[in-house]
């Protein structure tokens, strides 16, 4: 009886593993799709996310990822857009969408990358640099179209509080019901687990360095912060406002490419940062 209880509970244990093991899911560089939703609204720290973004693209280790950009997938949140379509440009080249100015054909084409690679075995990856609602607008689309999938399939990362919040309550709740909902620990502090890249002392000024790899993207990228933050209602970033960074949503880029030892701003910069010699 004591042999046959124990070899239950060897099962028991091996399965409870396999399940574990089973259930964090990883990204594989070869086939798999990752979607980085943008709200823009009414925070630039999406603007400095994009531009901390070039450098893991530019990367070789990332050169060559899979990816797809949506600007304007903001949810029930108030206060001004935040135009930042020459910076999409300039990083994502014609891999992104504008779904602010064009909702639908943003819907569209974010579908026609997801089939494909769902029909080649990947799997889809979000970002969710805002909110939930237009996750949910393409999930409901993939329906309509019979395109299937199951919750292992697409993957959501969450870092936020207020992004949730800011997300229609059936949507958010449709999509935990669809996808595997992750939600990561808060991207704008250090200490808990995820990156923290929220600092209000380190200056961007220096990553205009006309040495540096990303140097046009980061001149852009803070003519347009200082353009639009805090102005017309807009939420007032302290930490740009001051001169520093704030690329909290890349936490979650961080989090689904695996990449490590970057707990802060400064070894992000240390890691990724290097100059045109140097790529």
């Amino acid at each position: 009886m004591i042999k046959s209880f124990v070899g239950i509970l060897v099962i028991l244990t091996t399965l409870v593993s396999f399940n574990s093991n089973s259930a964090t899911p990883k990204f594989d560089m070869k086939k798999d799709l990752l979607l980085l939703n943008f709200d823009l609204k009414t925070d630039v720290d999406d603007v400095h996310t994009i531009a901390a973004l070039d450098l893991i693209l530019k990367s070789n280790t990332f050169e060559n990822l899979n990816y797809y950009a949506i600007s304007g997938t903001y949810g029930m949140q108030g206060g001004g857009y935040v135009p930042a379509n020459e910076l999409f440009n300039l990083v994502f080249k014609h891999n992104w969408t504008d779904a602010h100015n064009y909702r639908q054909t943003s819907i569209n084409k974010t579908i026609k990358k997801i089939n494909k690679t769902l029909s080649s075995g990947g799997n889809i990856w979000m970002a969710e640099a805002g909110q939930s609602d237009f996750t949910q607008e393409i999930l409901e689309a993939l329906s309509e179209y019979n395109i299937s999938f199951t919750k292992d399939q697409i993957i959501v990362v969450q870092h936020s509080d207020w992004n949730e919040k800011e997300t229609s309550v059936d949507a958010l709740n449709y999509v935990k019901q669809k996808t595997t909902y992750i939600r990561i620990t808060d991207g704008n502090k250090t200490g808990n687990g995820t990156p923290g890249f929220n600092d209000p002392d380190y200056s961007t000024q220096a990553l205009e360095n006309k040495n540096l790899l990303s140097s046009k993207t980061w001149i852009l990228a803070n003519e347009i912060s200082t353009k639009y933050n805090g102005i017309n209602g807009r939420y007032d970033n302290k930490a740009i406002s001051g001169g520093g960074a704030d690329f909290s949503d890349l936490s979650e880029v961080a989090y689904i490419l695996d990449i490590k030892n970057t707990p802060t701003v400064e070894t992000f910069f240390s890691t990724f940062n290097k100059t045109i010699s140097d790529k």
